[in-house]
């Protein structure tokens, strides 16, 4: 049987798979990418399709299980964070570019990706800058697979250095790229970790929208052009915090509010499970040692970084 037929079969079971209790986000991550790997994806075109609207529902929907005083203190305190450790990651991304001799483009949507929110904000500025097919494929394949670690990496160190749930949603929130992944891991950490994580991250993704306009404004002045952007507003953010402020204005839709987090759990298990099938042969071969380095430095010295301004209590959430 070729492996394309065995992938018709398998990524099916794997779909339903996730459904089962035991599946965790990191689990269900590394199946997809572990069936993408070996037998292929002959539904990418599908998959890929439905990853961004059920990320989007599972956020709104884990919204409707916390607190919206909770949500508006993280989100307040997180627009500082995200500030400094914005301008903090663009700067050393670009002295990382410099040194590693990476490609312009290249550096500049691993350095976007990995300051506000991987792969939605790559997608922004690649339109932004006209970067090339490869350019961005590159950028995109290493935040999967940093992305793909970060699950499994940050909740044991998280652990053992004993963080409290609140410091490490903050932590996972500033340093992993993407929202699927930041409510990966602070979900097994903890409800609070995961209201905290989620919060901070969507704050963060409202930088997309300024941050295209600059990149914009800059290439254009390059090219000498007039400045025509491609606007992405993550309209989804406005559902979470919707679905927050129902539950906790309306104490009797509490009940109903946690049923529907849970649902929002077992989506995002599914949504993860999906994003790992998206990752193909071709996508890895064309990540080279010098932009792999890039996006490896940048995020150690990120992750380091801001869980060292946790630990030492510079950033209290």
């Amino acid at each position: 049987m070729r492996p394309q037929s065995i992938g018709q079969i398998l990524i099916p079971l794997g779909a339903l798979l996730t459904l089962m209790p035991f599946m965790s986000s990191a689990w269900s991550l590394l199946l997809g990418v572990t069936l993408a790997l070996t037998c292929g994806n002959p539904y990418l075109a599908r998959t890929r399709k439905f990853v961004r609207p059920l990320l989007s529902f599972s956020i709104i929907a884990l919204g409707a299980g916390m607190n919206l005083m909770v949500v508006a203190r993280a989100g307040i305190s997180g627009f500082t964070f995200t500030v400094v450790s914005l301008l903090f990651t663009l700067i050393l991304g670009w002295w990382v570019g410099r040194l590693l001799k990476t490609g312009q483009d290249t550096s500049t949507l691993i350095n976007v990706g990995t300051a506000i929110c991987g792969g939605s904000a790559i997608a922004a500025i690649s339109s932004a800058i006209d970067a090339d097919d490869n350019d961005t494929s590159v950028a995109f394949g290493i935040v999967f697979i940093l992305n793909a670690c970060a699950l499994f990496i940050f909740p044991p160190i998280g652990h053992a250095l004993n963080l409290t749930e609140a410091q490490f949603g903050l932590w996972s929130a500033l340093a992993i790229h993407d929202t699927s992944s930041v409510v990966g891991a602070s979900m097994q950490y903890g409800p609070h970790a995961l209201q905290i994580g989620t919060t901070v991250k969507l704050v963060r993704a409202l930088w997309i929208i300024p941050m295209t306009l600059v990149f914009s404004k800059i290439h254009a002045m390059r090219l000498k052009q007039a400045v025509v952007a491609k606007k992405k507003y993550p309209w989804f953010i406005l559902g979470f915090l919707a679905a927050a402020a129902l539950v906790t204005w309306l104490p009797q839709l509490q009940s109903a509010g946690h049923q529907i987090e849970g649902v929002g759990r077992h989506l995002l298990v599914i949504t993860l499970f999906l994003i790992g099938t998206g990752l193909t042969r071709s996508t890895l071969k064309t990540v080279g040692l010098r932009s792999l380095a890039h996006g490896v430095i940048l995020w150690v010295c990120v992750g380091a970084g801001s869980l060292l301004a946790i630990y030492l209590g510079l950033f209290v959430q």
